[in-house]
């Protein structure tokens, strides 16, 4: 009897991965089709979503081609939170997804607010603020600036939604996702009627929830053909990608926490109850396990913003192959504090603590005695410091972790490993599967098929823990003033900035 196998897909904003995952947790294949970002203009992000579909359909077969004659038991998919796809009545894309990090939608935040009855009521509701890159918005900007593309709206989905729709027909979403569109009242997990009736947004528009590992639908003939899965195999709710990857490093269960480095990052810790923070500076989320949340700080700009330097100040060294190496080897000669010099890392806006689309990036500091390398140093810490922001909120409302699960880019580098560590003044640690959002969706559609009870006896079967690495107080201590400096030199930029609007 052939070993069951289960396909985890996941829809990137830079590339849709799939893997191929067994029982034991054995990555059997893999395959990553990068895609491309659209900014029309400053502060925008659009992706097309029928090229979401024509990704995946090449990265399943390149990891099918892998593996001749294994065909996956289930499939799971997860991918970018709250990213808009607009299909008409015939299922059929009306224009490209307003993506998680497009921020053109503040006027539309600010109308939701007082449309609801004010930020409190909507923390009520919602648990969360109205936040540029959420689904809501996105539809209400719809609605005003393309009215006729509005006119042919029948669905909303979200990205990992629409390839399940393309798999399998089904039109349905699950709670990790739904809970981060501010149309899902997140604490009693179902869709807030108050807040669509608020905005006269109807219901139709949004898909029946059903569960992360639940079977939600099966690949269809058409979709068969396009991707080689076979006909009628099972495909699972699954699961946003930041819910998705905390699942595929076994972050499911109040107590753990994670920190991850993608296009942005995040510092996300599960939860046995909807706890909000009052001041609405990180979010409140379902998890992908059934009566978990999770509280979760976002960077916009993490590994993005790191990306932005490398390719457009550091360009002699991308052509090398080995730009990332050569910049964290200069950056790890700098001691910390990078002699003074302050990257602020808000390339794009940003979520938390400062919930403003409109903050931007600045290196600060720079003096004739300064290098490149100090740059990268502060660079790397920048992005540090904003997800020690994170973990600050998460230790002033209780949520206090005693260790941090590394994952994403900030994982793969030692440097940066023990950067953390020293940062957050917490003890790191990995996992041996480094294989992010993908990977938790395969577990879930492990759990879906029947190969495992649930998530948590999935993760116990395929995850193991590296060894512990302790912060050096004299390195955490000695990371406090340039902290400091970084969280004033946010006020001190932005202060600068509206004086000269």
């Amino acid at each position: 009897m052939a070993r069951a196998s289960f396909l985890g897909v996941d829809v990137g904003t830079s590339g849709v991965k799939a893997i191929l995952v067994d029982t034991s947790g054995e990555v059997l294949a893999s395959a990553i089709t990068p895609l491309q970002l659209s900014t029309p203009h400053p502060g925008w992000a659009e992706q097309d979503p029928d090229a979401w579909w024509a990704a995946t359909s090449a990265a399943i077969r390149t990891v099918l081609a892998a593996r001749p004659g294994e065909s996956p038991d289930a499939v799971g998919v997860s991918g970018q939170m709250h990213s808009s796809v607009f299909l008409d009545a015939h299922g059929e894309v009306i224009r490209p997804a307003l993506l998680w990090c497009d921020g053109r939608t503040t006027q539309e935040c600010r109308e939701i607010t007082e449309r609801i009855g004010g930020e409190q009521r909507l923390r009520d509701l919602a648990s969360n603020p109205a936040l540029e890159g959420f689904t809501l918005p996105k539809v209400l900007w719809l609605r005003r600036y393309e009215p006729e593309a509005f006119a042919r709206l029948a669905t909303v989905m979200l990205p990992k939604d629409f390839i399940r729709f393309k798999l399998t027909g089904v039109v349905a979403t699950e709670p990790s996702d739904a809970s981060a569109t501010l149309m899902y009242d997140t604490a009693r997990m179902r869709w807030s009627n108050e807040i669509l009736d608020a905005v006269n947004v109807p219901r139709s528009l949004v898909p029946d929830v059903g569960g992360s590992s639940e079977i939600l639908g099966r690949v269809s003939v058409e979709a068969a053909g396009a991707t080689g899965l076979r006909p009628d195999t099972p495909v699972v709710g699954g699961g946003a990608d930041n819910a998705c990857g905390a699942a595929g490093v076994g972050a499911i269960a109040p107590g753990e926490a994670v920190s991850s480095w993608g296009t942005s990052g995040t510092v996300l810790a599960p939860m046995s109850e909807p706890r909000v923070d009052p001041s609405l500076r990180a979010h409140t989320f379902c998890h992908v396990v059934p009566g978990v949340w999770y509280l979760m700080g976002v960077v916009l700009s993490a590994g993005g913003a790191f990306a932005w330097y490398r390719d457009q100040l550091a360009r002699d060294l991308t052509s090398t192959g080995e730009a990332n190496e050569r910049l964290n080897a200069e950056a790890m000669a700098i001691p910390p504090g990078a002699d003074g010099v302050t990257f602020l890392p808000y390339l794009q806006g940003e979520r938390t603590p400062h919930r403003d689309a409109s903050a931007r990036g600045a290196i600060l500091g720079l003096s004739l005695a300064h290098s490149r390398a100090h740059v990268t140093r502060a660079v790397v810490e920048g992005v540090c410091f904003a997800l020690r922001d994170s973990v600050t909120i998460l230790q002033e409302l209780g949520v206090v972790p005693n260790h941090m699960l590394l994952t994403g880019g900030g994982a793969r580098v030692p440097f940066l490993r023990r950067m953390q560590a020293d940062v957050f003044g917490l003890p790191v640690f990995t996992v041996n599967r480094e294989e992010g959002p993908a990977y938790g969706a395969a577990l879930l559609a492990a759990v879906g098929a029947g190969a495992f009870p649930d998530l948590a006896a999935a993760a116990a079967a395929t995850l193991q823990r590296a060894a512990v690495e302790e912060p050096a107080p004299s390195a955490h201590a000695a990371y406090d003033e340039p902290y400091r400096r970084f969280r004033e030199s946010f006020h001190a930029a932005h202060t600068a900035a509206d004086s000269r609007r």
